[in-house]
């Protein structure tokens, strides 16, 4: 299984990131085309899906 990330935590290396779920458990989140896959850099905070407003799971995409 992949490692996966939630909002507020520390991006451990650049690259892809795709939303992998809501950290409340919702069914109901509809991320936009811009959200699915976000570029990050190591060291910035992953964040909420703004669509939401609400903390998300990210996995690194391959």
């Amino acid at each position: 299984m992949a490692n996966r990330y939630k909002t507020g935590e520390k991006v451990p290396e650049n690259g892809t990131y795709k939303f992998d779920g809501l950290t409340d458990g919702r069914k109901s989140a509809n991320p936009t085309e811009d959200e699915k896959h976000i570029s990050l850099e190591s060291g910035q905070t992953f964040p909420p899906l703004s669509s939401s407003n609400a903390a998300a799971y990210w996995t690194k995409s391959n």
